[in-house]
Formats: C-alpha cells, structure tokens, sequence
C-alpha cells in the first residue's frame, strides 16, 4: 500500500462562548486553530492526523508541504516504523523538536489511522486486546486572572460530572478560589506554564502546599532545564509534571534520567505521533514514572490520545480543554459526559472528519 498524497489543512474553528470572549495566553480567543493532516493511499484508505497548529500553523503547514510530503510519496504506508525512523534520520539536521516533528506526528497520526482501517479495527485494537472503552477526563480550564472567575468555572465543571481539575493560573489568590470552591474531593492540579526560575517555583512552592495539589505542571523557564526541575521535584513537596515542550523520545530520556518529574506529558501532536508516544510511555514505565499526555486540543490528536491511553491502564487520566467550539470537524467524538470520554470504537480513529467542516473553515 503506497502513499500518493500527503496534504496539510489549517482551520480556523469558531469558539462557542457566550458574554467576554475566553481568554488564552492573557488575551481573548474568538477561535481555534487545528491542523489536520490528509494521508492518501494507492488503496483508496484515507487517514487523518492533526499536526500542532495553534500559533504556529505556518511554519508547520511548510514543514510538512515541503520537506516531509515529498520524501513519503511511494512509500508504504503499512510500514509505520520503518517509515518514521527514516523520515526521523533525514530530517534530523532541520531539527529533533518544533515544526518538523509536530509535522511527523500529524504524519504518523493518519499512517496508524489507516493501518486501524485496513485491519477494520481501532487503533486502540491494534495495540491491546482488550483496551478501555472509556477514560476518565480532567477539566483543563483556562486561565482567567480573577479568582471569582476561576470559583465559578471550577464549581461549574465539577457540577458537570470532572472529578479532577487543572488551573492556569499563577498566583494563589485564584488556586485557593478554586480549591474552596471544589472542596476536598476533588484533585486539583496548576499548569504554571513555564514562568519561574528555581527559586521563584520553590517559593511559589511553599505557598501551594497548602492546596494538596495532584500534581504542579511546567513551573520552570526554560522548561529544559531538567536539573532545575529536579531540584524542584526534591525540594518542593509536590508532585512535578512535564513534557508537552519535549521534543522527542530521546529527551524524554534525559527527562526521565534526570529525576525530574513525577508524571511525564507527551503531546502526540508534537512528540511525533503514536509512534513516538509508545516510545515514551515505554521509558516511563522503565524509570518508574507515570504518564498522563497532554491533550489540550480537539481533533484527531485528542482521539490519537485517547485510544493509546485505553490500551495502557497505568494511565488514568486525559486532559480535556475546558472550552468548546461552535464547529469541529470530529464533532462529538470528543465529548465527555460525566466526566468520562468514550473511546471511539469505528476503524482507525474511529471517526471520519466532517467534509463540510473543513471546507468551511480553512484558513490561510
């Protein structure tokens, strides 16, 4: 089975919100960009993949375009490794992380998409027999700077079934909102998002403790200062997690020889797919660390996610952005009801992006 086509397509998606737009990053959002990678074959099998795009969709739109595209074309799409492994040595002048590998992920995304399709089994098949049907989600709420904000959002996802929350936010003003507001049985978790030095986090740190918190994500800048993270993990008294800026299996590596984490996030839209997830969650396993990916997106990334995470029952929870769009392409795939995602159980993915959806939404 031969590759014929490898094409990008960027979507500027509308945001359902009602009131002040949501903010991401400090600023409003009216949108979502999404990345979605088309894998043709000589077969008639199409797969899907999506590609990290948010920001970013250009530079990775021409990574793919121009540099991966045309060395797949001819290629066997059923010989994922060897594939990857080839595309990973060729490449690998250009870079071992950024545009070019979230450009292979969107790649290998749609190969293991096929491969379920050719087998007539989801992906979650391919790798256990008797993977989840369900997993359990965490509300990853956005990052709002007043803590009222923050009481109202963490109560409002609690009521709609999450038994576990992530903030981002940085000062603990909001973090004690949201604990006050979730009560003592819910797990609560802050993403920091790479903002401290070491003795900035430790003395954010000591403030936190009182919070009980699952885990703290990304406190440090930069976040490959693995030293420093393990300097953290040592001294802070709460669990530390990272990885979604890790670049590759290799790196994840040096994370996890390093002692740094607690809980190792790869992104498969940006670690390099499935294949290099596999990878990680095996080098996790090895080192004692557990894993719970990042997977704050909404396409095929997030069901890549979800049917490798239910074919490994040390991971027990996947991150689900707390916002909605008006439009999406896999439409109520992602949904969670009650806290809990349902594993899609078609071919592949399991699930066919809506044509009209990407036709209407494509940016660029």
């Amino acid at each position: 089975m031969k590759i014929t086509a490898v094409r990008a397509l960027p979507l500027s998606l509308p945001l359902k919100f009602e009131g002040e737009a949501p903010k991401f990053a400090g600023g409003a959002r009216t949108n979502m960009d999404m990345l979605l990678v088309r894998v043709d074959t000589d077969e008639g099998i199409t797969g899907w993949g999506e590609a990290f795009g948010p920001r970013v969709w250009p530079a990775t739109c021409a990574a793919l375009d121009k540099v991966i595209a045309p060395l797949c074309i001819g290629r066997d799409a059923a010989n994922i490794e060897a594939l990857h492994q080839d595309l990973m040595r060729r490449v690998h002048s250009l870079g071992r992380s950024g545009a070019l590998l979230f450009a292979l992920s969107g790649l290998d995304i749609a190969l293991w998409d096929i491969a379920g399709k050719r087998a007539g089994v989801p992906i979650c098949r391919l790798l256990d027999a008797a993977p989840r049907r369900s997993m359990r989600a965490y509300a990853s709420l956005l990052r709002y700077g007043d803590p009222k904000r923050v009481s109202e959002m963490s109560a409002e996802a609690v009521r709609r079934g999450y038994r576990h929350v992530k903030l981002h936010e940085t000062r603990i003003a909001e973090m004690r909102a949201a604990r006050d507001a979730v009560g003592s049985d819910v797990e609560l978790m802050v993403d920091a998002n790479c903002p401290w030095t070491v003795a900035e986090t430790l003395s954010a740190a000591a403030a936190m403790r009182e919070l009980r918190l699952a885990w703290l994500e990304e406190p440090l800048w930069p976040p490959d200062d693995y030293a420093g993270l393990a300097k953290i993990r040592a001294e802070s008294g709460i669990p530390l997690a990272a990885g979604e800026n890790v670049g590759n299996a290799t790196e994840f590596s040096n994370l996890l020889n390093a002692r740094a984490v607690d809980y190792a996030q790869p992104s498969v839209i940006k670690v390099g797919g499935i294949t290099e997830t596999l990878r990680v969650i095996e080098l996790a396993a090895a080192a004692g660390v557990r894993v719970n990916p990042h997977s704050a997106y909404f396409g095929p990334g997030l069901l890549a996610t979800l049917h490798v995470c239910a074919a490994f029952r040390q991971i027990a929870l996947i991150e689900r952005y707390y916002c909605d769009l008006a439009a999406n392409p896999v439409g109520d795939a992602i949904a969670v009801r009650d806290g809990e995602f349902a594993v899609p159980q078609g071919p592949g993915l399991g699930f066919e992006p809506d044509a009209s959806v990407i036709e209407r939404y494509q940016a660029g």
